[in-house]
């Protein structure tokens, strides 16, 4: 395998989440249990994605689903796309399970793991079209800011991924981390932003609206969007 070393996560000491075992519903549970291998990843290995999606395409990462209703609408939307979504919240996974199953989805491909190991250890360098990174844990608080998942080691890691002219999007609903991916995107080398975005939930940016992006509306909150692109 023609693949860098990536040693810009050696031992992953600070993780951007909290692992919650969660409640499962039984559809979800059920999901889990009958619909993974339709859509599960169990390898720890580098994926052969041609082998994975039994086509050659361009590919698709979305880094924390969620419950997974965008990422079962973009891969609906975009049947000529295969795409990955990175999930480490089971409960979230058998939601996305249960609404692919029925939308008919064939395109898409699910790994319960942290996302950083597996950009890391599973994906191969320069493979990815465009990765989605929509709404983060924001981690409010300035003793927990270095749990926050965009850092210049994360879009170091995202470029490196990256095809030629790919992509990384991202949003969030909260001011004051929206400052701090500009911060983190000024410093970068690695990327060009393309386009910015702040509205009220009318004018997402190539992209469904979110479960947390109607959560943060309701709260009062603004939104904020970039497209940025690979600097070659």
């Amino acid at each position: 395998m023609n693949e860098k070393t990536t040693d810009h996560y050696p031992h992953r000491p600070v993780r951007s989440y909290v692992r919650r075992a969660g409640r499962k519903t039984a559809s979800q549970q059920r999901a889990l249990d009958e619909r993974w291998p339709d859509f599960g990843i169990e390898s720890k290995q580098p994926l052969k994605l041609v082998e994975l999606f039994g086509r050659d395409a361009p590919l698709v990462i979305e880094i924390g689903f969620g419950n997974g209703e965008s990422l079962v609408e973009m891969a609906a939307m975009q049947p000529d796309v295969n795409f990955l979504g990175i999930e480490v919240h089971e409960p979230g996974v058998g939601h996305c399970m249960i609404g692919a199953h029925k939308a008919n989805v064939t395109n898409l491909r699910l790994i319960i793991d942290d996302a950083i190991e597996v950009l890391s250890t599973q994906i191969s360098d320069e493979t990815v079209a465009r990765t989605n990174l929509y709404f983060p844990d924001p981690w409010p608080k300035k003793r927990h800011h270095k749990r926050r998942i965009v850092q210049p080691d994360f879009l170091s890691l995202c470029a490196q991924k990256l095809k030629s002219k790919g992509s990384l999007h991202i949003a969030t609903d909260w001011a004051n981390y929206a400052e701090h991916i500009d911060e983190v995107l000024d410093e970068s080398d690695h990327f060009l932003i393309s386009e910015r975005r702040v509205h009220d939930g009318e004018n997402p940016l190539d992209r469904p609206p979110t479960k947390f992006e109607r959560r943060g509306l309701r709260h009062g909150h603004r939104i904020w969007d970039w497209r940025i692109d690979k600097a070659d």
